[in-house]
């Protein structure tokens, strides 16, 4: 799976996990962006999202966490967090922000509450694209 400077994007047990660095801010929020989208893209309405390394995430990842969050429960799924630092949890709850994610302490956890299938059924615009393989008699 892709990386984009700094934010990986691989699968862990069927799941697509973003990974990202000890900083988010101005400078690489597009990145976290295109990051999560590739996953959410790859047919997927739930991302996992690992802050365990991230000390630091400005209110462009904020913004980033908090749209990709609200597209994602469009879809029916989620975007969840991990987060080990307490001094992130902190600035997270002060302004409001821990309420709007599944937060969890580690990515094994966050990993086994998603459902066996978080794949997205396809759009009906997919749909016309498939032709059967066999007629009908």
């Amino acid at each position: 799976m892709p990386t984009f400077a700094g934010f990986s994007v691989e699968m862990m047990s069927g799941i697509p996990v973003v990974t990202a660095p000890s900083v988010i801010d101005l400078d690489n929020a597009s990145l976290l962006d295109q990051a999560i989208g590739s996953a959410a893209t790859s047919g997927y309405a739930t991302v996992v999202v690992d802050l365990s390394r991230t000390i630091i995430c400005l209110s462009a990842g904020v913004h980033v966490l908090a749209r990709r969050h609200q597209q994602a429960a469009v879809e029916g799924g989620e975007l969840r967090l991990v987060i080990r630092t307490a001094s992130l949890l902190r600035f997270f709850a002060v302004f409001g922000v821990d309420r709007m994610f599944p937060i969890f302490a580690t990515l094994v956890e966050a990993l086994g509450e998603l459902p066996a299938a978080t794949v997205l059924p396809p759009q009906s615009s997919q749909l016309a694209d498939v032709v059967p393989l066999h007629k009908a008699s």
